[in-house]
């Protein structure tokens, strides 16, 4: 009841037209919010863009300055993991505990498809790598972590220094 009146009687007081009317209001406004959320949001699938070679599939998020990765660095990164297909972040350097992750660039030290998706990134540069299992932890994933039998990765990837390289900043 609202006002004391019981919501049909309250229906039956509005004119013909109303519940119509307020029916049209309402698709109106959620079309447009749906076309507002396809301009504002593009799909993230568009931005990648290929990696000559290989079927990982990068976006640069924040241009970084200076010298940039190349073969056998030693870099240190910021990275967050997620797994694709159930977007559960397993694994962050950013979490509490954690701390950043140095490897060597370009050489095989770690997977595939972030090893080659961080080849050229500059100091300060931010980019999202998509990486399939072939290019990630294959057929048999990485259990331990929670990456599934032909899990796709998404990692954000910061690099955070070159050994031997500095940013002119």
């Amino acid at each position: 009841a609202e006002g004391g009146r019981e919501v049909p009687e309250l229906l039956r007081a509005l004119p013909p037209s109303a519940p119509v009317r307020l029916y049209m209001y309402i698709r109106s406004a959620l079309v447009a919010v749906a076309a507002l959320t396809l301009v504002a949001l593009p799909s993230h699938a568009a931005a990648m863009q290929p990696l000559p070679g290989y079927k990982t599939t990068m976006e640069v998020l924040k241009a970084g300055k200076g010298p940039v990765v190349a073969k056998g660095d030693s870099v240190t990164v910021h990275a967050t993991g997620t797994v694709e297909e159930s977007m559960k972040k397993f694994w962050s350097t950013k979490d509490k505990g954690q701390q950043a992750f140095t490897y060597n660039a370009g050489v095989g030290a770690v997977i595939t498809g972030w090893d080659q998706g961080c080849l050229g990134m500059a100091i300060g540069e931010v980019r999202n790598l998509k990486i399939p299992a072939a290019e990630g932890y294959g057929a048999g994933g990485f259990p331990a972590w929670g990456i599934p039998p032909g899990g796709t990765l998404l990692f954000e990837i910061e690099v955070l220094s070159i050994k031997g390289k500095s940013a002119e900043l």
